[in-house]
């Protein structure tokens, strides 16, 4: 039973003190910001989502020493990497794949943003790949996400776009914000999963994903850091497996949700990957990672354009522009976490060279943790579970309809007291990089 979110303790979050055992999701109970950058050490690594609940813990981005986060660190490394030597090593790859038969040689996974853009173009026109993209398809697109999906088809790239059942994504989108407050997550599993499990069923042994999680600070791959973790899309164990912070079984029997309905969204079986010889390596190992010149690219070659207005939280206006839930999904990220969508991007580019640390400081005092008001109604309506559209799903609620009073109340109750403090009947985040230095 999905039940109305309950009262919190307010006692938890005076302005005075908080108890350290109160810290949420395994964070540190110190907050610290990088001495580089304005990332916190609060950010958690990017981890698998197979078996996410509500008592899952996080693993933090590492600082080392010097008070420097691991992204600069990485960022720091990738200035005295070889790049051309890593470009032969590209397209000694390629040549290992290549293929002249008339079938396709490699996967790209991507929605036409700028970074699938900027890959498979890439691919194709300078290594001389013939790649089929691949598109989980965005949980309620924007405008200018769907014309940049179609520049980047109709611009001479083939597509397999996988559409789940909308019914079925809507309600796992519900209870992923419920569950663990991360109405994202469905949306993580279809694209994390997809393109490897086309890759099988099509027999192609070769994957790219744009860039490393490590240029955000995630561990890389101990074997390599070209390959990507195969965790992050292969489960052996399904039986073992949540989707929404739910047991499998449960959305079967407790949400009527039959299970072929959730084939979109299981993971590969890592026989299957190692059977098959299926690589999967990160493009952003082989050519240095730069996202406004990546933007510029894909703006170059397939009429790719910015949103007209810029993201909700953040300052940008040419990443993450595909999806309209993306504004809650950093949203709710800042309330766990507290840092969301501006503290990414300024961080970003201030290793990218774009901004200094002062100017970073300014726009994630400005947006940051921003209330994403302009698809609020939509978003709200769209994860409503009525009787009318689920006669047995919605009976599994205590309140079938969101609204912003039942938003707030879910979301204070996902708050870390390390991190909140609740003055004046208003929340304010205990420490800030505007305040830290």
């Amino acid at each position: 039973m999905i039940n109305y979110p309950k009262t919190i303790d307010f006692s938890k979050f005076k302005e005075e003190h908080f108890n350290k055992n109160d810290c949420k999701y395994g964070l540190p109970y110190e907050v610290k910001f990088c001495k580089k950058c304005v990332e916190s050490n609060q950010r958690p690594s990017t981890t698998t989502e197979y078996s996410h609940t509500i008592k899952s813990n996080k693993d933090p981005i590492v600082f080392d020493l010097d008070g420097i986060c691991a992204a600069c660190n990485y960022t720091e490394k990738k200035s005295k990497t070889d790049w051309k030597e890593r470009d032969k090593m590209l397209r000694e790859l390629c040549d290992k794949f290549r293929r002249t038969d008339g079938h396709y040689d490699c996967v790209v996974p991507g929605s036409g943003g700028k970074d699938s853009v900027y890959v498979s173009h890439l691919l194709k026109n300078e290594y001389n790949m013939h790649p089929i993209t691949i598109t989980w398809a965005p949980t309620i697109y924007t405008d200018w996400g769907r014309r940049n999906f179609d520049s980047w088809i109709h611009g001479g790239q083939d597509n397999i776009l996988i559409t789940p059942n909308g019914k079925t994504h809507r309600l796992l989108t519900r209870l992923a914000l419920d569950n663990i407050f991360h109405p994202f997550q469905p949306f993580i599993f279809g694209q994390k999963s997809t393109a490897p499990k086309i890759a099988a069923a099509m027999n192609i042994p070769l994957i790219f994903y744009g860039e490393d999680e490590a240029e955000y600070g995630s561990p890389s791959n101990e074997k390599s850091d070209a390959i990507v973790n195969k965790n992050f899309f292969c489960i052996d164990d399904t039986s073992k497996m949540t989707l929404s912070g739910i047991k499998i079984k449960s959305l079967i029997k407790d949400f009527n949700i039959d299970m072929s309905e959730l084939q979109p969204y299981m993971p590969l079986n890592s026989e299957i990957l190692e059977k098959k010889k299926i690589e999967v390596h990160y493009f952003g190992y082989y050519k240095k990672w730069h996202p406004q010149g990546v933007y510029y690219y894909a703006v170059e070659n397939s009429n790719f354009k910015a949103a007209p207005e810029r993201s909700a939280g953040t300052y940008s206006k040419y990443s993450s522009l595909d999806d309209k839930i993306d504004d809650f999904h950093y949203h709710t990220t800042g309330i766990k976490f507290g840092r969301a969508r501006a503290t990414e991007d300024a961080a970003h580019e201030i290793r990218s060279g774009e901004i200094t640390r002062e100017e970073a400081i300014g726009l994630v005092k400005r947006y940051d943790l921003e209330w994403p008001k302009r698809f609020e109604e939509e978003i709200f309506k769209y994860l409503s579970i009525n009787s009318d559209e689920f006669p047995e799903a919605s009976k599994m609620f205590e309140k079938e309809n969101l609204d912003k009073d039942y938003y707030d109340l879910l979301a204070n109750t996902f708050r870390s007291p390390h991190l909140w403090k609740y003055v004046n009947n208003n929340w304010k985040l205990r420490k800030t990089v505007w305040t830290n230095d």
